[in-house]
């Protein structure tokens, strides 16, 4: 049965990977994704990156599938009793830096796990979900991933949203810095709310939302115009979003204790970043206005957002 399992959502993760890679080239307009196939003692995948394309600076879309006789302890939290089991994961993750400070970062993910010993019963649980991290805040852009996000949801049942968008913000949360990594999105973790059918339904809603949701963002942004000043704060915002990603990710974490491969860990690192040492935006100004407004937890279905 785990093999029929792994099976199931390996065909899902690597059809999503190659969708995922289309719609982003078709973006962009001119870059193409560089195949990367890796293996190691613990298993293998695909690591696929475009880089200083015409509209993202950097993508990255890669697939993972390794396995081993111990839990890493990143995943043992929410599952003491399954320390020594033996165990696969695999998934799909996603990041995206455009070039143009006004088109969002975003991440995506989608993942599961089966744990298992010898004469016991299978245990399986997904994870994943989106979230997106604005340099500079548009309202229409945030009501529209969130709305996208919800619709994903919704016949899965009206409570998963309002839940998976709370653990989203409680989730991707920089307690270092007290804000927030961006605008949210959506969060789950050790899933398996009903049968495996209908998890793995919910799952390929979400991993299938994305596009939807990011596209018309970026649409919408790549081609407004930005200067220097812009761009400065594109690249210290992003060190926002690294400091997250080497700090708190639990992904990050996970991938290097299971003896993942650290080129494609880390491949969700933006290209360049900057730090600046005591940094206050102008008052009043649009890069004021994201942490003042933005990255504040708002209803963004409503009629707040």
């Amino acid at each position: 049965m785990a093999d029929n399992y792994v099976a199931r959502g390996k065909e899902y993760f690597l059809d999503l990977q190659e969708r995922l890679c289309g719609a982003l080239e078709r973006l962009d307009g001119g870059g193409r994704f560089a195949t990367d196939e890796w293996e190691s003692p613990s298993g293998g995948g695909c690591s696929r990156v475009l880089a200083g394309g015409k509209v993202l600076e950097k993508a990255g879309v890669n697939f993972s599938h390794v396995s081993g006789d111990h839990l890493p302890a990143s995943a043992t939290a929410a599952h003491p009793q399954l320390a020594e089991c033996r165990f696969e994961a695999l998934g799909v993750s996603l990041v995206v830096h455009p070039h143009n400070p006004y088109v969002p970062t975003s991440h995506a993910n989608v993942r599961m796990f089966v744990a298992e010993q010898a004469g016991q019963e299978l245990h399986w649980w997904f994870g994943g979900g989106y979230d997106l991290t604005p340099c500079y805040g548009f309202t229409e852009d945030c009501r529209h991933w969130h709305r996208t996000a919800a619709a994903a949801c919704t016949p899965f049942g009206e409570t998963l949203y309002p839940r998976f968008k709370q653990w989203c913000d409680d989730y991707f949360y920089l307690p270092h810095r007290g804000e927030p990594r961006g605008v949210g999105g959506l969060f789950f973790d050790d899933l398996k709310v009903w049968g495996f059918d209908t998890t793995l339904g919910f799952v390929k809603s979400v991993g299938d939302s994305f596009m939807p949701a990011y596209l018309p963002i970026a649409e919408r942004r790549m081609g407004m115009d930005y200067g220097e000043r812009e761009r400065q704060f594109q690249l210290y915002r992003r060190g926002r979003y690294a400091e997250f990603n080497l700090v708190h990710d639990r992904g990050t974490l996970f991938g290097l204790q299971s003896g993942g491969r650290i080129e494609s860990i880390l491949m969700s690192l933006p290209p360049l970043v900057r730090w600046e040492y005591d940094y206050r935006p102008e008052p009043g100004s649009a890069e004021a206005r994201l942490t003042e407004y933005f990255l504040q937890a708002r209803d963004w279905l409503g009629e707040e957002g």
